[in-house]
């Protein structure tokens, strides 16, 4: 008997790291991704430069999380229909997913371009960094499809088993980018739109190679009832939401970071949280890559009701992640005054860069706490848990930052009520998931 439950054990360890390494490798690409224009702009045009992709980034953020919630939405929906042997309704979801995509991705393309220059406003732009954020929005809605669609595909292929092949399609459209950025903006001197166009066509090409995994797998589809379309839109969209907005947190909390640092630090604030944002966020991205690698795994046992292996999965997913997030802070640690040089920073953001990156450091195992939680979440069809936590970060956040920077210390006290705001969501997450865990010993 012992010897029969260690060899079940030592399957759902190896069937957690199949499916959690290609995932984490793809996310801590994704996060490499938005670093690679900054550091090519940085380099090329400077502060300006760097602060205007930075403050135009949640407009990319948008189209990108939007790819993501629609594809984990139906992905989950179509794995948790497979476990329960419903294979008709599975192909619906993938058939409804991909015109979600479609028809989400054209919506977003006609609105980035009405709205460029009122977003960019709202988002703090102005003057010189206006111009720029506008010339770099513009070549970025051009290819929103191919973000978008490129996008979602992801989730379907690790939920088909492919989560190798997944970080195959991340890995070309980032190789692809990281050339073209190199062409475009150092040799050509295309500037924020030569980064712009580097990153529409490696999205591009994460797109095409997703699309070809899924047609030789037999498993695209568009083919579903007129009448099922309205309820199976609705389904993916309810568990969407969540990974959506996980995806979108970082960004709602860069928005509101930039707002009350332009009004208290200026420009170089915001030059400073633009250099650690960028890596910050990498683990970030990483720490979502072990909750949404485990996804695929969380979803079939909650099918099969199999309650015993989806909690040794999660919690495999919850050491592994916090083991992560302090490898993550020992090298960013360490790294921290030289993350403003490789973005052609000043020398005065740098020096404060290095300064201010221990603050943020304190958060991140907090973070890992409250991905894996909320994914696990989602994963598992508790839509209702998974929207608090992924929106209560940016709303602990904006009411901190009403109250402790004119009371206690002006921007110092920005930076620290992100690191408040992240250990309360935390702590939040903790007691959802205690509460949860009672519920199904009770049923």
């Amino acid at each position: 008997m012992q010897s029969s439950n260690k060899m079940r054990q030592t399957s759902d360890v190896k069937q957690f790291f199949k499916y959690v390494i290609p995932s984490v490798l793809s996310f801590a690409l994704s996060g490499v991704y938005t670093i690679v224009d900054g550091f090519f702009v940085g380099n090329s045009i400077g502060d300006l430069g760097l602060s205007a992709v930075n403050i135009a980034y949640p407009i990319v953020a948008v189209i990108q999380a939007l790819g993501t919630g629609i594809g984990m939405g139906g992905a989950i929906c179509y794995s948790i229909n497979k476990a329960e042997k419903k294979e008709v309704q599975a192909r619906e979801f993938t058939a409804g997913s991909m015109w979600l995509l479609i028809l989400s991705s054209v919506i977003l393309t006609i609105a980035i371009f009405l709205l460029n220059s009122p977003l960019l406003r709202l988002l703090g732009a102005g003057g010189e960094m206006l111009a720029l954020g506008e010339e770099y929005i513009a070549v970025i809605a051009v290819g929103a499809a191919l973000q978008v669609v490129g996008t979602g595909l992801v989730p379907f292929i690790r939920n088909h088993g492919g989560a190798f092949y997944a970080m195959v399609s991340m890995i070309a459209g980032f190789v692809t980018n990281i050339i073209l950025d190199y062409l475009f903006v150092w040799v050509m001197g295309q500037g924020v739109a030569g980064a712009a166009w580097a990153t529409v066509i490696g999205q591009g090409v994460t797109m095409v190679v997703a699309l070809i995994y899924l047609l030789e797998k037999k498993q695209f589809t568009l083919a579903i009832p007129f009448s099922r379309m309205g309820k199976v839109a609705a389904d993916v969209i309810k568990i969407g939401i969540a990974p959506f907005g996980l995806a979108m947190s970082p960004n709602i909390s860069l928005i509101i970071i930039n707002r009350f640092s332009a009004s208290y630090g200026g420009d170089p604030a915001i030059a400073t949280y633009a250099c650690i944002a960028y890596v910050i966020c990498i683990i970030y991205l990483i720490l979502q890559g072990v909750g949404d690698g485990c996804q695929p795994l969380l979803s079939h046992d909650y099918g099969e009701r199999n309650w015993g292996n989806l909690k040794s999965i999660r919690r495999l997913a919850y050491g592994f992640a916090f083991a992560l997030s302090v490898i993550g802070c020992i090298i960013l640690y360490l790294a921290k005054g030289s993350l403003g040089v490789l973005f052609g920073a000043s020398g005065e953001v740098n020096l404060e860069i290095a300064r201010i990156m221990p603050i943020f450091l304190v958060s991140v195992p907090f973070v890992a706490i409250l991905r894996i939680t909320t994914a696990s979440f989602y994963a598992t069809e508790k839509s209702a848990y998974s929207y608090v936590l992924t929106f209560i970060e940016p709303i602990f956040m904006l009411v901190l930052m009403l109250i402790l920077p004119p009371l206690l210390g002006g921007q110092v006290m920005i930076w620290w009520s992100t690191v408040w705001a992240r250990i309360l969501a935390a702590v939040l997450a903790l007691l959802l998931k205690q509460r949860v865990d009672r519920q199904e010993i009770a049923s």
